[in-house]
């Protein structure tokens, strides 16, 4: 019996959502849960996990194909596809019928044999269909479908732009399968069920509607692999080599494909989980079986639970990912344990600080050339390179773009004195964290300080709408995070009725779950100010564009101790060393008028200056 896997409703207004990228190939198992593909739509990206376990049997939709809602995506099969290979192929049955001693053979095909020999038929198939990605095979029907899930309110539909996994690899359940890029974010999407992708349907740059099909898992080329090997000399072999190819290329062109990328993912990726070292092999017994090139399928083991991505940004920092063990489900290992394996390995390399006990002589001689070394910064992988926009980017572009076309934009700098907060954080981080299970950051004071100001002066928390001025009845933050595929700006709701505890558990939360792809498309909309901390790069301040339809955004800089002249307790000045801070308000001028943001500005100084929150701390 099999599974059809159909595009999900992935938010309100949402129709359609793109295939970016299959996580499973035709043949591959997959668990109940796991990631089976990626889609995208113009709120999010997200992973799309099977509904049941099994053989993934035939891709429907391929990657970058446009899905509606309730599409179907892929099949997925229960791995007892034998009883329907008999429609799927007659010429394959055919042969089995006249010949009963072929099934060895035939089982010996690579990548979709199966150890029954009455799953001749599907297993001659699969092969087939590999290459020509027909989706009207009718072996597809005893798999589970992998469809487009909704993905937001308003996306329709999403692009594929990779496959992680290739026809015949075998998946888990919520193991991604491939990547969906939307207009909004790009996500990966997880395997719903456990089984081998038996087809991809959607390639990927293609564009699919929500609920169109993605793939096919399942069917009998779900229990190929154990007898793939014993006899390659029948006739039926050179229908089997094809198939063999398939994911040996695929496996080829995905480091290929993603050298372009190392620089950016390894420039903006941010650390998140522990990276621990262990060995990963749980797939390792399962390519060597269903690969003729067993010795290739070996050595990327640790390929079946890593993305693209997590690959590039391995080869860039030298990380070997078979001494990695992934936090990911299944096992898998995301691009927080490279990262955190690779600022482990950094660590220990000031050693040569031993060589202190050197005269002060050789310290001097050593200290010149030693400088320009540890200024010069890595030369990018990227240098020289072209490489084609990814969908978030054209959407960040374009709305950008769009923002500055419809508002009239002018920005207003205000410098902020901090350092009663950073006292006051400095004496309650410890406690704070122990009790609240998050770390206190300057961001949460300054989230309250924000929407303090903004119950004041509401014209900077309103909206446009034709000629009208809608002032929204509650404060929700969008808070924009960075991350390695681009700025996306989850929203913390009721943001107002939240203290410092509440605002930096919410915080912490939406950026942990944007960075590891896990964020809703409901959780990008209904934003009504947003917040950018440019300073957590070090920049001073800058201009920040409006997130549209909002009137404003905030950038707040980096805190940097100076001497500032302040007033002391007689009433006279002094000069002393200071926590300062700049923060720079975009806003709408259609709307707001420079003093509206002077006086927003003004009360959000004046609160902070102050420093009095020991009350929301809990002190």
């Amino acid at each position: 019996m099999s599974e059809r896997v159909t595009m999900p409703a992935l938010g309100e207004s949402v129709t359609e959502g793109t295939v970016t990228r299959w996580l499973k190939n035709v043949g591959d198992q997959v668990e109940v849960d796991e990631p089976l593909l990626e889609v995208s739509t113009d709120k999010v990206d997200t992973e799309i996990p099977s509904p049941v376990a099994g053989t993934l049997q035939e891709i429907l939709a391929q990657e970058d194909d446009t899905v509606p809602v309730g599409a179907d995506l892929a099949v997925i099969g229960d791995g007892a596809a034998p009883e329907g290979s008999g429609s799927s192929s007659d010429g394959a049955d055919e042969s089995a019928a006249d010949t009963p001693a072929e099934a060895p053979s035939t089982e010996a095909e690579p990548e979709v044999g199966t150890s029954e020999p009455e799953t001749e038929s599907k297993t001659e198939q699969a092969p087939a269909a590999a290459p020509k990605g027909d989706s009207s095979e009718s072996g597809g029907s005893e798999g589970e479908t992998v469809t487009m899930p909704a993905l937001g309110e308003s996306v329709t539909e999403g692009t594929v732009t990779r496959w992680l996994k290739a026809e015949g690899d075998d998946v888990e359940l919520d193991e991604p399968l491939l990547e969906v890029s939307t207009d909004k974010v790009d996500t990966e999407i997880p395997s719903p069920v456990a089984g081998k992708l038996t087809k991809i349907i959607a390639a990927e740059d293609e564009t699919v509607e929500v609920g169109g099909a993605l793939a096919i898992i399942g069917g009998s080329a779900a229990e190929a692999a154990p007898a793939a090997e014993p006899e390659p000399e029948k006739a039926p072999e050179p229908q089997a080599a094809p198939a063999a190819k398939a994911p040996e290329k695929a496996a080829e062109e995905a480091p290929a494909q993603a050298a372009p990328e190392k620089a950016t993912d390894a420039a903006t990726g941010q650390p998140e989980s522990q990276a621990e070292k262990t060995g990963v092999a749980p797939t390792a017994p399962e390519p060597a079986s269903s690969s003729g090139s067993s010795s290739e399928s070996s050595s990327n083991d640790s390929a079946a639970y890593v993305t693209p991505l997590v690959r590039k940004l391995a080869t860039q920092h030298g990380v070997d990912l078979g001494a990695l063990k992934g936090t990911g489900v299944g096992g898998r290992i995301r691009k927080q344990d490279v990262l955190d394996a690779a600022e482990a390995a950094k660590t220990p390399e000031p050693a040569p600080e031993p060589a202190a006990p050197a005269t002060a002589q050789a310290k001097q001689e050593s200290a010149a050339p030693a400088r320009p070394a540890a200024a010069a910064p890595q030369v990018s992988a990227k240098r020289g390179t072209r490489e084609k926009m990814s969908r978030l980017r054209k959407v960040i572009a374009t709305r950008m773009v769009e923002s500055l076309q419809v508002s009239a934009q002018l920005t207003t700098v205000v410098e902020v004195d901090l350092t009663r907060v950073a006292r006051l954080r400095a004496r309650a981080k410890a406690d704070f964290e122990a009790r609240e299970g998050t770390k206190l950051s300057f961001l949460p004071f300054l989230a309250l300080a924000t929407t303090e100001a903004l119950k004041a002066h509401p014209s900077l928390n309103a909206s446009l709408d034709g000629e009208e001025i809608v002032y929204h009845g509650s404060e929700n933050l969008s808070i924009a995070v960075d991350t390695p595929k681009g700025l996306i700006v989850p929203v913390v709701k009721n943001a107002g009725d939240l203290n410092i505890a509440g605002l930096a558990r919410a915080i912490s939360d939406v950026a942990a779950r944007t960075r590891s792809n896990k964020i809703t498309p409901d959780d990008l909309a209904g934003g009504t100010f947003t917040i950018t901390n440019t300073g957590s790069v070090g920049a001073l301040f800058d201009t920040p564009i409006i997130n549209q339809p909002q009137v404003a955004i905030l950038g707040t800089g980096a805190i940097v101790k100076r001497p500032v002249v302040v007033a002391d307790a007689d009433g006279g000045e002094t000069i002393a060393v200071r926590s300062m801070m700049y923060l720079a308000l975009s806003y709408d001028h259609r709307i707001v008028d420079g003093a509206d943001a002077a006086r927003f500005l003004g009360t959000m100084k004046a609160r902070l200056e102050e420093g009095q929150f020991e009350a929301s701390l809990g002190l």
